[in-house]
Order: structure tokens, then C-alpha cells, then sequence
């Protein structure tokens, strides 16, 4: 097919992520490489999402080909009910090391979403094995956690995107979002609500589930490392799980292995996903202590009710065990800290633009934030014939480049977000 044939057919077809059915600029991709993209046409694009935030190493990296290679020459998939295998219980191992103490129970899923779902029905089962009926969440606004019925329920209502499902949604607990930001301090004024409805419901509340230091697609906040851990605190004074997602900011992104580092706290339940493998399969994982773990598997029913068909795939193991590797054995702190001083130089100009409310940078994460939404159809296509790929969404431009970009084509990126913004704010 040539590429018209290729956008017919998706248009009749093919149902694109948050779009309508034939609506807003499609561009055919039929190869990538390192930090580029190919379109059917031969043009390339420099990739400042990495995939949505996964492809850490960047495209067809010859390690992780390999990984796929050997695992297929010994099996693809095999089901996980009654059965094991060497690449999950070797990648088990790994994510006990690398997280924090006591994590050391390991329950693998297929997908960022599903691994909040787990985290959620793991937290009410702890509470039910222990007698209590505690059913709902406490979570601040500007939140994202995933598009599932119960990831949605502690998605913020109004910035979560998913206002028109407010009806059939669990009711939860909503604190107001952080307030100081990264780097600055958590006065007691700052945690007021959220003690509250912390001190009237805690009976009600299975966990707090918070997305740490930087909150994703509600808004791409960054938040002071002293608010989290005053949750922790808050938690442990009141006898509450904390859950937290660190779908996106895991293995790296914000120059800490996880983003819980920069506070020194520890979860009682860790979801991880997106970069897991690096970006090559879906597969996520959803961390527990031994206290939950002992507590739904000593009581009634005596087992998790949880089991995905696809539960850790081997070939997705064997992969992730060969991404996190790769990125142990590379300088990937010092590529952080460099992505991040150019991305603040680079973006540095945005301020001055009259359509741009604020520029913020942590780590690998640039993000500028707009007074008003971008417009898909115009803004889009205005990247391409830069030679980039940039996705914006509502009132943020940001970029979440591979960790490999050099700087020469982190430039070309940040350039690019200067000129489109400049032209179509």
C-alpha cells in the first residue's frame, strides 16, 4: 500500500487514542531507529515523546533485539496460572532490588492502567482479609492514573478527561493538588484539606494513591519532594496504605531510579510500567510488602482475585530484565542531568512568548504550559514539517526524549516547540 492507501484504510477503520473515528492528522510510521522516526512519505522525525515516555534507549536497540530473539527461541508465552518461568521470577528479583525497602512482593500486568487496577483491588483486599470494609481512595486533584473504571475514579474529574463517566465511577476523597513546588518546602497550610479528609474518613480510606514529584497527564506538575513525604507521615499516623504510580516516572526520568527517591519514602504498594521494557512491550508490574501479601494470603478467600491472561509474558520479562540492564550500565544519571540543562535552555525563550503561562523542567521532562488549549489540527501537522514528533495535549506542549538523544537533535526539538508555539499561540 502506498501512504494513501495506508490513511484510507485507517480512517475507515482504525480507532486512533482520544480521537473520533477519521478525525485529526494520522502520519503513517513505517520504520524507527535510535531517536528517529520514518514516515511512509521518507521523511524522518526526531521522537521527543519516546513512545508516550517508554523507549528510554530509543528504537531497535541491538541489545534489546536480542532479547527478544533469544526468548523466542525458547518460548513466546506461557500461561502464569500454576506455571512459572526464569524470565519473571529473574525480573522479580531485579524490581526488589532496585525498589525500595520492604517491597518484595512482585504481582506482573499488562498494562501502566491494570497495574493501578491491581494496586487498588490488592489495598481493599488487604483491609477485608484484616475485617475492615474500607472501599474508597484519597488522592489529590490534577492526578492521572490511567483510563480503567478504577484508575479513572482517582483521576482528577475535571483535568482527568474523564468528566462524562463521573456517573458509573467510584466516589473518592479529593485533596487539592500540591502547592509548593519541586525544590521548595511543605508548610502545615499546604497539607490542611488533605489532613482533614484524612482525619474524617481514614476509617473509609484503603490508601492514598499519589503520582510522586510529578503528576503526568492531569497536568505535568512537579511537586516538593517535603509534601510527599508529609504524606507518608500522614499515612502511617492514620493507618493508610500509600499506593504510588510510578507508571511514568520510573527508571529514570526524573534523575532518580524513581521518583519516590528524591523524598526518601518508601510505598506500601509501587505500580510500574511505560519504560519498564523499554518501550518494546506493554508489561507492568504492581509492587507489595510482606504485610499485605501475608494478610490476603492467610484470610478468606486465601488468594488475590486478580489474573490477567497475558500475565508476565516472557518475552516482555526477558526484555525488561535486558532494559533495566542496559540502563544500569549506562551513565544514565549523567544523560539525565544533560537532557535536562539543555531542555532549560532550550525551552528557556517559551517564556517570553505572550500564549505561554509557565516553562518547567525536572529531569528528562520539559514541559511548557499554554493560557489556552492547543488546536490538534493546526499545531500537529506544524511539528512534522519541522522534522519533529511532538504531542501536545489540552494546554501542554512538553517533551520526554529517549534518554540517548544527543544534543544537537535535543535542540532541533526544543527549536521547534519555540517556533510552533510562537507561530500558533
Amino acid at each position: 500500500m502506498n501512504p494513501d492507501q495506508l490513511l484510507q484504510l485507517d480512517r475507515k477503520h482504525v480507532w486512533h487514542p482520544y480521537s473520533g473515528m477519521g478525525t485529526g492528522p494520522v502520519f503513517p510510521v513505517v520504520g524507527a531507529e535510535a531517536v528517529r522516526l520514518t514516515l511512509a512519505d521518507g521523511r524522518q522525525l526526531i521522537d521527543g515523546m519516546a513512545s508516550w515516555w517508554c523507549a528510554i534507549h530509543g528504537y531497535r536497540h541491538p541489545v534489546l533485539d536480542k532479547a527478544v530473539e533469544d526468548q523466542l527461541g525458547n518460548m513466546a508465552h506461557v500461561m502464569f496460572g500454576g506455571l512459572t518461568h526464569p524470565p519473571a521470577v529473574k525480573l522479580a528479583r531485579e524490581l526488589v532490588k532496585l525498589t525500595p525497602t520492604p517491597l518484595e512482593k512482585v504481582f506482573f500486568t499488562d498494562s501502566g492502567s491494570v497495574a493501578v487496577e491491581v494496586a487498588m483491588k490488592m489495598a481493599i483486599q488487604y483491609w477485608h482479609s484484616l475485617g475492615q470494609s474500607r472501599q474508597h481512595f484519597l488522592t489529590v486533584r490534577n492526578g492521572y492514573h490511567g483510563d480503567t473504571f478504577g484508575a479513572m475514579s482517582v483521576c482528577d474529574p475535571v483535568t482527568g478527561m474523564h468528566t462524562l463517566f463521573q456517573g458509573s465511577l467510584a466516589r473518592q476523597f479529593f485533596a487539592p493538588p500540591p502547592e509548593p513546588a519541586f525544590g521548595e518546602t511543605c508548610e502545615d497550610r499546604h497539607l490542611m484539606e488533605f489532613e482533614g479528609l484524612m482525619e474524617r474518613h481514614h476509617q473509609d480510606i484503603a490508601a492514598v494513591i499519589l503520582e510522586p514529584i510529578v503528576q503526568g497527564a492531569g497536568g505535568m506538575r512537579f511537586y516538593s519532594a517535603d509534601y510527599l513525604r508529609r504524606v507518608r507521615r500522614l499515612c502511617d499516623e492514620h493507618d493508610v496504605l500509600l499506593i504510588l504510580d510510578e507508571i511514568a516516572t520510573g527508571f529514570g526520568r526524573t534523575g532518580k531510579l524513581f521518583a519516590c527517591e528524591h523524598g526518601a519514602v518508601s510505598p506500601d504498594i509501587l505500580c510500574l510500567g511505560k519504560a519498564l521494557t523499554g518501550g518494546y512491550m506493554t508489561l507492568a508490574a504492581t509492587l507489595a510488602t510482606r504485610r499485605i501479601s501475608d494478610a490476603i494470603s492467610n484470610h478468606p478467600p486465601g488468594v488475590f482475585m486478580h489474573g490477567p491472561t497475558f500475565m508476565a509474558n516472557p518475552l516482555a520479562c526477558n526484555l525488561a530484565l535486558a532494559s533495566i540492564g542496559l540502563l544500569l550500565d549506562s551513565h544514565w544519571q549523567a544523560s539525565v542531568a544533560r537532557i535536562q540543562k539543555t531542555l532549560e535552555s532550550g525551552l528557556a525563550p517559551c517564556r517570553d512568548l505572550p500564549g505561554v503561562k509557565e516553562v518547567r523542567v525536572l529531569g528528562a521532562i520539559g514541559v511548557v504550559e499554554l493560557k489556552q488549549p492547543v488546536d490538534m489540527q493546526q499545531i500537529q501537522p506544524a511539528f512534522v514539517d519541522r522534522g519533529v514528533w511532538v504531542r501536545p495535549f489540552g494546554r501542554l506542549v512538553y517533551l520526554m526524549p529517549p534518554f540517548i538523544i544527543n544534543d544537537d537533535d535535543l535542540n532541533t526539538l526544543c527549536q521547534a516547540v519555540v517556533q510552533v508555539i510562537h507561530q500558533h499561540t
